[in-house]
């Protein structure tokens, strides 16, 4: 055994007992400076809403040249479920249950941004009053679009349209699904 320290809290500690048993604050000042050293992770939000006769809401963003799903970027130490929640009300003005995960794809560095990790979740089907309801809220979004599924692959880009599709997939299969650039794996 170790050399006897003080006790805390009516335990004896040994100079061999762990860092967070001898020390709890160094403890969590050596978690801190590992956290910080870690990787950060962008993180994006979308949803999947569809119509009564299975359209799919779509988005025509300004800042960029191709449509998208409904969502958008984490805020820091936002769940991304709740990202989704948040974009969907300042942007649409649409205040909705976001359900089952559908898809996440890691995506690799490319141009200047580093890697993500995309969501995709189920967002349910709208009923007519709340499709009237939309609105163009924050001025990012030039117009949105319910379109066809044989639509939806014309206006998003590549990859996008991969992930909604493996989205569109898990919503049929009742199973998540986990891509990297757009792609299955496994």
């Amino acid at each position: 055994m170790g050399t006897a320290v003080p006790p805390a809290e009516g335990r004896t500690q040994v100079s061999s007992d762990p860092l967070y048993v001898r020390d709890p604050e160094a403890w969590n000042a050596h978690l801190a400076e590992g956290n910080a050293k870690q990787a950060r992770k962008r993180v994006g939000a979308d949803v999947i809403l569809r119509d009564s006769q299975g359209k799919i809401l779509l988005v025509d963003p300004k800042y960029k040249p191709d449509w998208d799903l409904p969502g958008g970027m984490a805020e820091t130490n936002e769940p991304p479920h709740e990202a989704v929640r948040r974009e969907l009300k300042e942007e649409l003005g649409l205040d909705l249950h976001v359900g089952d995960l559908l898809c996440i794809d890691w995506v690799s560095p490319h141009g200047p941004w580093d890697d993500s990790l995309m969501f995709i979740f189920d967002g349910g089907t709208l009923t007519p009053e709340q499709v009237t309801s939309i609105q163009l809220l924050d001025g990012e979004l030039a117009e949105f679009r319910l379109c066809t599924q044989e639509q939806v692959p014309r206006l998003l880009r590549p990859s996008l349209w991969r992930r909604t599709q493996a989205a569109i997939e898990a919503l049929h299969a009742g199973r998540p699904r986990y891509l990297q650039d757009g792609n299955q794996t496994g």
